[in-house]
C-alpha cells in the first residue's frame, strides 16, 4: 500500500519549480513567443498576417491532439516516459524552424511543436496536484502555472531584445537555445516524483473512475470551451493588432506584450489565493467577468486605451480560469487524475484551434482584425453563462450520496 507522505519546503519549492519551469519552456518559449514574434516575421516577409494565422492554427491543432494522447496515456509510469520524450520533441522543433523559411515546414514543425506542448501541458500539472494531493498541499497546484507567467516575460525580452540583429528564421534562435538546459534539468526533477500507479483509496484498493461527461460536469467543460476561443484572440494577435492601430515606433507596438506578461506573473498566484478564500467555483464566475471586460475593451475603444485594458485584463486572468477550471472539475470527480484533466485541455486546444482559423476567415473575407476580437467577446460571455450551471462540488456529492 501506498503511504501518503509529508514533504520539506525545499522539495515542496523544487517540484513547484520544476513545473513552472516545464509550463516555461513548452508554453511561453514554445507556443506564445509566436504572438510577439508574429509581426516581426509578418515585416521580415516569412508569411502574410493571414498565412500568420493559419500557422498559428497548425500550433493549436498539434495542441488538441496533444491533450488528446494525453487522455489515452494518463497513467503515472506512462506520463514518467512521455515527458522527457515530448520535451525533446519541443527542443527538436525549435530548432528547426530557425532553419526554413519555407511555409510548410513552418507550419509542420509548429504542428508537431504544439502536439508537444498539449501533451505536456496536460502532464505535468496533472502529475503534480497529484503529488499534492497525497501530501494535503493540493491548494498550491495553481503556482505551478506561474511559469507560464514567466514564459510570457521571457519570450517578450528574448524577441524585442534580439529584433534588431535577427531576421526572419534566425528570430527564433534564442528561445531554441534557452529551452535546452531548463528541459533538462526539469525532466529529471518530475521524473523522481514518488507516487503510485493508478489512483487508490484508504484500503489500499485502485478506485474506479466515475464518468467524465454528467450533469455536473458537462456546463463546466462548456464553460471551459468557451473561454479558449474567448482568451486566444488577443493572446495571439494583440501585437499584431497594436501594429495596425498604433503609429510607428509607439512604446505600445511591444508593449502590449510586456502588459500581458508583467500582469500574468502573478495571476497564477492571486487565482489560486482567490479560489482557496472564496472558494474556486466563485472566484471562477468573477474570472471570466474581467476577461470578458478585457477582450470587450480592445473592440470599444480601439487604440491605446483599448490595447492597454485589454492586455492588463486579459493577461491577469487567463491562468486563473485554467487553475481554477482543473481544480473545480477534480472536486467534481476527485478520482479521475490526468485523465480529466486532459479532457479539460483537449476541448480548451479545440476551441483555441477555431480561434485562429475563424479570423483568418474573417479577414480573408475583408474584416477588420479589431472586429474579429467580438469572437471572443460572444465566447467568454457563453462561457460564463455557463460557469453558473456548475454545482457546487460539495452539494453535488451530497446529492449522490442521497441518491446512492
Amino acid at each position: 500500500m501506498y503511504q501518503q507522505n509529508s514533504t520539506t519546503p525545499k522539495e515542496l519549492f523544487s517540484v513547484l519549480a520544476a513545473g513552472a519551469i516545464m509550463l516555461m519552456v513548452v508554453h511561453g518559449l514554445g507556443r506564445f513567443i509566436y504572438t510577439p514574434l508574429l509581426p516581426y516575421l509578418v515585416d521580415d516577409g516569412q508569411f502574410t498576417a493571414p498565412e500568420g494565422a493559419a500557422v498559428a492554427t497548425w500550433n493549436y491543432l498539434g495542441y488538441l491532439m496533444g491533450a488528446i494522447l494525453a487522455i489515452r496515456w494518463h497513467r503515472v509510469s506512462q506520463i514518467r516516459v512521455m515527458l522527457p520524450a515530448f520535451l525533446a520533441v519541443h527542443v527538436v522543433t525549435a530548432l528547426l524552424v530557425t532553419q526554413t523559411d519555407n511555409l510548410t515546414a513552418i507550419s509542420a514543425s509548429r504542428w508537431l511543436n504544439g502536439v508537444a506542448n498539449g501533451v505536456i501541458f496536460v502532464q505535468a500539472p496533472a502529475l503534480i496536484l497529484e503529488w499534492l494531493v497525497l501530501r494535503n498541499r493540493a491548494s498550491m497546484s495553481g503556482l505551478v502555472y506561474i511559469g507560464v507567467g514567466l514564459g510570457l516575460l521571457v519570450s517578450s525580452g528574448l524577441v524585442t531584445g534580439s529584433a534588431d540583429w535577427l531576421e526572419g528564421a534566425e528570430r527564433w534562435w534564442p528561445a531554441a537555445l534557452l529551452s535546452i538546459p531548463l528541459a533538462v534539468w526539469s525532466a529529471r526533477r518530475l521524473s523522481q516524483l514518488e507516487l503510485p500507479d493508478e489512483a487508490r483509496g484508504s484500503d489500499g484498493k485502485a478506485v474506479a473512475t466515475t464518468p467524465l461527461f454528467d450533469r455536473a460536469s458537462i456546463p463546466l467543460f462548456l464553460s471551459y470551451g468557451g473561454a479558449g476561443l474567448g482568451y486566444i484572440l488577443p493572446l495571439t494577435f494583440l501585437p499584431l493588432l497594436a501594429k495596425m492601430e498604433l503609429a510607428a515606433g509607439h512604446w505600445l507596438l511591444d508593449g502590449t506584450w510586456v502588459i500581458v506578461a508583467l500582469c500574468t506573473i502573478p495571476a497564477a498566484w492571486v487565482w489560486n489565493r482567490l479560489g482557496t478564500k472564496m472558494g474556486d467555483l466563485p472566484a471562477l464566475k468573477l474570472n471570466f467577468l474581467i476577461q470578458l471586460a478585457g477582450v470587450l475593451a480592445a473592440v470599444l475603444w480601439p487604440g491605446t486605451i483599448g490595447l492597454m485594458l485589454c492586455a492588463a485584463l486579459v493577461g491577469s486572468t487567463f491562468l486563473g480560469t485554467v487553475l481554477l477550471t482543473q481544480r473545480v472539475a477534480r472536486a467534481l470527480h476527485p478520482h479521475q487524475g490526468p485523465r480529466l484533466s486532459a479532457a479539460m485541455v483537449a476541448l480548451y486546444g479545440f476551441t483555441q484551434m477555431v480561434g485562429p482559423w475563424l479570423t483568418k476567415q474573417w479577414l480573408d473575407a475583408g474584416g477588420s482584425l479589431a472586429s474579429a476580437f467580438s469572437i471572443g467577446v460572444g465566447a467568454l460571455a457563453f462561457g460564463l453563462i455557463f460557469v453558473f450551471f456548475v454545482p457546487r462540488p460539495e452539494v453535488w456529492h451530497a446529492r449522490t450520496l442521497r441518491f446512492d
